[in-house]
């Protein structure tokens, strides 16, 4: 039901205007053919009102073809066949609209933006670029143009276009685009990074940096370049940085900071840094850090006082998991089985709930993406807080 909110909300609208374009045009017609367009748009408008939008199609294609300049009709049922899926529907209308002699400027430059998104949507996306391209030369819709030449670069990794029409856009609009080019030169970087390219990494990361200088990616990259080159300093710095800059991403950075510590043998400084997250930081996965290496210098007693206090504090079906563990591995007796049924169950509540959930659209994840899947934008995915989750 969720997917016809914009329907029920903004087709009346479209159609609306459409069809009070048609009355205005053809007011000198008779009384009686006005009349039954009305009831035609209003029975139309009923159907799409009461959640049967088949039958609303039918009924504004019957308006559109009694009146061929009824072109905010025409828009509105592409975009009505593009949400439904229906991509073949909606090209051939847009088809037929781009073809027309008596469209104004303004309304085929709309015709080709919306053939372009059917093109998108199709999948067909160098046929897109190639109309968003051609409309870049009209400086009205250049940055309408730029926006989804942009996706569609994104969709086919050709990271450097991207990053150049981004800026062109920025450029065009002053809209604040360097988050997002930060995260197209991080993907170059990635790319060297996997070619075995270290120094053409560093410089994509130094570009990051350069457009949003907080950048969360490009400062676990760099953390992860300086520690496969045996820079456990500079790593853990960079790590270090990210955290206090987000501490959000701590559960993602977490791991590679901690093997920087134990590699440069500073796991004073690892406590003295978790010390500090625990009090920025409300999820779990420092607790837990801090729980391991309290159990490694101080023996699992101390790890089990440690975490329980804690666990009073924030409560945390991961942190029950890690209790458990901690009270089978000081060998109770009797609790044994009571304690392994627990365990179980804890790690199947875990295993089918998501970790991570994005902050504008809300997709739900056990894996982090940078990319979110769902509404394509970048960096707001990011760990669910909670007592199921951090």
């Amino acid at each position: 039901m969720s997917g016809w909110i914009w329907p029920l909300a903004l087709l009346p609208l479209a159609f609306a205007s459409g069809w009070w374009l048609h009355w205005r045009n053809s007011r000198r017609s008779s009384g009686a053919a006005v009349s039954r367009l009305s009831t035609t748009y209003f029975r139309g408008l009923n159907y799409l009102l009461n959640e049967q939008p088949d039958k609303a199609i039918e009924v504004f294609l019957k308006i559109a073809e009694v009146d061929r300049d009824t072109v905010e009709t025409h828009f509105a049922l592409g975009h009505l066949f593009r949400r439904r899926g229906e991509v073949d529907r909606a090209i051939r209308l847009h088809q037929n609209l781009v073809m027309r002699d008596n469209l104004s400027d303004e309304q085929r430059t709309e015709a080709v933006l919306a053939l372009g998104e059917d093109y998108m949507r199709a999948g067909l996306y160098d046929r897109a670029e190639t109309l968003f391209t051609d409309l870049l030369k009209l400086e009205s819709s250049a940055p309408r143009a730029m926006k989804h030449l942009i996706s569609i670069y994104q969709a086919e990794q050709d990271w450097q276009q991207a990053i150049e029409h981004a800026k062109s856009y920025e450029s065009a609009t002053g809209e604040p685009m360097g988050r997002l080019i930060a995260h197209f030169y991080c993907e170059l970087a990635e790319r060297a990074r996997c070619q075995g390219k270290p120094d053409a990494a560093r410089d994509n990361l130094r570009r990051a940096f350069d457009v949003d200088a907080n950048s969360v990616r490009a400062g676990m990259l760099e953390g992860r370049l300086e520690a496969k080159a045996g820079n456990d300093v500079a790593a853990i710095r960079s790590f270090e940085r990210v955290a206090r800059n987000d501490p959000d991403f701590l559960p993602e950075l977490l791991p590679d900071l901690l093997d920087a510590y134990r590699r440069h043998g500073d796991l004073a400084r690892a406590r003295s840094f978790l010390a500090e997250m625990i009090e920025r930081y409300p999820g779990v996965s420092p607790v837990l850090a801090m729980t391991a290496l309290v159990q490694e210098q101080e023996g699992g007693e101390r790890a089990l006082e440690y975490l329980t206090g804690q666990l009073r504090q924030r409560p945390s079906v991961r942190g029950q998991g890690a209790l458990i563990d901690l009270s089978l591995a000081q060998g109770a007796t009797a609790e044994r089985d009571i304690l392994l049924v627990l365990g179980q169950l804890t790690e199947k509540l875990l295993s089918g709930a998501p970790t991570y959930r994005c902050q504008r659209c809300g997709f739900g994840a056990r894996a982090h993406h940078w990319h979110c899947p769902s509404c394509k934008n970048w960096g707001t995915v990011k760990p669910i807080h909670g007592t199921a989750g951090e």
